[in-house]
């Protein structure tokens, strides 16, 4: 895993204050990592850093599309993302990062890389269940969508039939409490 250097933030020269920085997140980043999971990336990622004399508080904000797979079906198609993130920077003896949402930089530090932070978020921004659009609307026309129909139960007689009589006594002692 490469360093990200261009999501280092150098704080020691900024004043006290709001600061934004905007980046854009393509594919490339996300390869650094070996993450694969990604046809192609466009992301847009609004960074806010509110900096006072004890700590350094970061908004993230990432909006855009990520080109995946479906489940289904395979075919490729673009993932609207949204993510956010705050993280609060304080200044302590050593290096920590167990917290979550608090990372402890010693004294003296003068940038805080935000690139881990950047990729998780993005990383778990996008669903669990990729379902390609077309696969909802009923207009993706793929091999895999004709086999899965082919092979899908065909109704029978014994499917269609609402009441199976052989449970019929034993339907009758659950309403007659």
């Amino acid at each position: 895993m490469m360093k990200q250097e261009k999501f280092s933030i150098a704080f020691s020269g900024l004043k006290q204050g709001k600061h934004n920085f905007e980046y854009t997140v393509d594919n490339a980043f996300f390869e650094t990592y070996g993450y694969d999971e990604f046809n192609a990336a466009h992301i847009v990622l609004n960074v806010s850093l509110m900096k006072s004399s004890t700590m350094l508080e970061f908004e993230l904000e990432a909006t855009g599309t990520v080109n995946v797979n479906g489940d289904l079906t395979d075919e490729p198609y673009d993932q609207p993302i949204e993510g956010e993130l705050e993280l609060v920077v304080k200044f302590g003896d050593e290096y920590n990062d167990e917290d979550d949402d608090i990372l402890i930089v010693p004294h003296g530090t003068y940038q805080v890389n935000i690139a881990q932070y950047v990729y998780e978020m993005l990383v778990l921004a996008v669903p669990q269940k990729r379902v390609h659009p077309g696969v909802l609307d009923g207009s993706l026309q793929s091999e895999a969508l004709k086999r899965l129909e082919e092979l899908q139960p065909k109704e029978t007689k014994e499917n269609t039939q609402e009441n199976d009589p052989r449970w019929d006594e034993l339907k009758k002692l659950l309403t007659d409490k």
